[in-house]
């Protein structure tokens, strides 16, 4: 009899437990403790309390690469279960999802209640035991083989003792501390996912005005990422930032979020291809304001600030702007240039960027290899992924992965 404890009660925590008992049977005893008075916050939380369980993107090296950190990792991990088993394994247990335009993924009931109670009634069938308001004070390796592998003191005083632990505690200090303890490397922890608050800038006027596809980066070299952008009361939101602020997060800690940001805000048409578009405009448009005639993915009141920024009358024509005149409208819509002062946050889901060294960890099986017996799965390993389901069907992957591996321990 395989005894295990699972750490942490949230996604890949249950799921691991789930996947464990499923493929170990009778063979395995799972306990979960969970500090906090619910298990899964989370999941209840996440897409708006909607519950983004996973991504529409089915191919494992493309599916990879929208992680910072793990892609080569999870490259070979999403063939072993990705989200194709994610739909299948939730359809089997009376959760069917629907995809979104964007790809992500949700339950058809639009309620993070669907996949809670599905993971509650499968703990409760297995006999899983799932304490809450429990947790666990200390790890330690036990000496003694009669007894098992580990030893654990619990918040109550209680020792207790497992044959294998799995580690889901998600972005947790003090379990961190632990794993450096017992010897595994530990990469600092940052934030990641977060949105760009601005200094004060008279673009924040349009807050609630969005463009469907924008690139933005960290000046003077960074990377651009795209996808809609949205502009708020304090800065700037969306996907966009959203994805910049993942890739970025350790350079945005390096500067304590001070950062000098580039916009274009009609994504890849560059410069000199807008400044081409415009003298067309020039000549086909000639008697037409220019108030009147705007880029079709611009919302008005955006177009009405580029002008104002580029010092052009709203009444204009466009036979009447200058060469100039039209470079220097290029260049704000196509490089407007902000100064980041601070990171907000992102609804009320957070996710790191850090923990235990991927480098310590065998993803084939997602055991230690410090420590036999030790696994872990989810955000507590120093893997994050952009957003859209994806930090989701990391913890599903890697869960599934551990749980197949202690099944057979």
């Amino acid at each position: 009899m395989i005894r295990l404890a699972v750490l942490g009660g949230g996604a890949a925590g249950c799921f691991a437990a789930i996947q464990s008992k499923e493929l170990g049977k009778e063979n395995i005893q799972i306990t979960i403790y969970e500090k906090s008075k619910e298990p899964l916050s989370k999941v209840r939380i996440s897409g708006g309390g909607r519950c983004n369980v996973t991504h529409h993107l089915f191919e494992p090296e493309t599916l990879s690469k929208r992680y910072p950190r793990g892609e080569k990792e999870l490259r070979w991990a999403f063939e072993s279960f990705g989200p194709e088993d994610t739909i299948d394994w939730f359809r089997k247990r009376g959760v069917d999802l629907k995809t979104e335009a964007d790809g992500r993924m949700f339950p058809v009931t639009d309620d993070s209640e669907a996949i809670i109670d599905c993971f509650l009634e499968e703990i409760g069938k297995k006999n899983i035991h799932l304490n809450l308001e429990l947790g666990v004070s200390s790890v330690f390796l036990e000496p003694d083989p009669k007894k098992g592998r580990f030893r654990l003191l619990l918040d109550n005083e209680q020792e207790v003792y497992y044959d294998s632990i799995l580690i889901a505690t998600g972005s947790n200090r003090k379990v961190w501390g632990w794993m450096e303890a017992l010897g595994h490397r530990l990469i600092a922890p940052v934030p990641s996912l977060f949105t760009l608050a601005l200094e004060n800038t008279n673009i924040m006027e349009l807050t609630g005005l969005s463009v469907t596809e924008a690139n933005i980066r960290i000046l003077p070299k960074g990377k651009p990422q795209s996808g809609p952008l949205l502009i708020t009361h304090w800065g700037l939101s969306g996907p966009a930032a959203l994805r910049l602020s993942a890739w970025e997060a350790r350079t945005f800690a390096e500067t304590d979020y001070k950062a000098n940001l580039e916009v274009n805000w009609i994504g890849s048409i560059t410069f000199m291809e807008l400044e081409e578009l415009f003298l067309d405009y020039k000549s086909v448009h000639k008697a037409v304001k220019m108030i009147n005639k705007r880029l079709d993915s611009i919302p008005g009141r955006l177009w009405e600030w580029f002008l104002l920024q580029a010092k052009i009358s709203t009444d204009k024509r466009w036979s009447d702007i200058s060469k100039q005149e039209i470079r220097s409208l290029a260049d704000i819509i196509t490089r407007s240039k902000f100064q980041m002062k601070a990171k907000g946050v992102f609804k009320e889901e957070f996710v790191t960027a850090g923990g235990i060294s991927r480098k310590d960890i065998d993803f084939s099986t997602m055991q230690s290899k410090v420590i036999p017996g030790l696994y872990f799965a989810g955000e507590v390993i120093d893997v994050d992924g952009i957003t859209g389901g994806f930090n989701f069907q990391n913890a599903w992957t890697t869960a599934t992965i551990a749980a197949r591996s202690i099944s057979v321990s």
